[in-house]
């Protein structure tokens, strides 16, 4: 089974993506975390994001085993990878890597910003997760400061309506809801409704079609 999670709202739906894939036993991917790997490496490198041919040697040469670096999860590094997943050479050199991760057995639960639409349009259950952006900004800034990090809640608003009218405004792969996806607002959930909302969804989707 693959469960795709999309949408804008980022805060929440790695969690949600995380919890879903233990639930069912399956292998998960938060493919912003590729997109961000790729930033963390051209900003230290000092390669200008938008120099599209780096980025894609950079993007064909990622590590797996770095992909929990805490260094990934900054403001700084988050901004730089939507940038950088604007390009579409970029782009196309991360597909393969995603759909192959997904097609192993026994299935996973990837989650980022064009699962359903592109990666994996035959997901078998596709999930939008959205939330007002002004409750989106307020979690980023009490996730930033736990992290001890500085975090000034205006800028971090600001930031999160510029990337999402970039990436829903990008010439490729842009973020979209599937026509097949379901919709999930958890502006007002915790961690532990949304994740029960989703699995809900996923038990739905499962009875009806018949599919796993």
């Amino acid at each position: 089974m693959i469960i795709a999670i999309d949408g804008p709202a980022a805060s929440g739906k790695g969690t949600m993506a995380k919890r879903l894939a233990a639930h069912y036993g399956l292998r998960h991917l938060d493919t912003g975390v590729i997109y961000r790997a790729v930033a963390h490496a051209l900003l230290t490198a000092g390669i200008d994001l938008k120099d599209e041919a780096r980025a894609a040697e950079v993007a064909m040469t990622l590590d797996p085993t770095t992909f929990d670096n805490p260094a990934f999860r900054s403001h700084e590094v988050g901004s730089a990878a939507s940038v950088v997943s604007a390009l579409p050479k970029v782009r196309e050199a991360l597909l393969a890597f995603q759909r192959q991760f997904a097609s192993q057995p026994p299935g996973a639960v990837l989650d980022g910003r064009d699962i359903g639409t592109v990666i994996c349009p035959d997901a078998q259950v596709k999930i939008y997760v959205v939330a007002d952006p002004k409750i989106r900004a307020h979690r980023r800034t009490l996730e930033a400061r736990s992290r001890g990090e500085p975090a000034d809640e205006a800028a971090i608003l600001a930031d999160i309506l510029a990337r999402d009218e970039r990436d829903q405004n990008r010439a490729v792969a842009p973020l979209k809801q599937a026509a097949d996806a379901y919709l999930l607002d958890n502006s007002h959930l915790d961690i532990e409704s949304g994740v029960r909302a989703a699995i809900d969804i996923v038990e739905a989707v499962r009875a009806g079609r018949q599919r796993v």
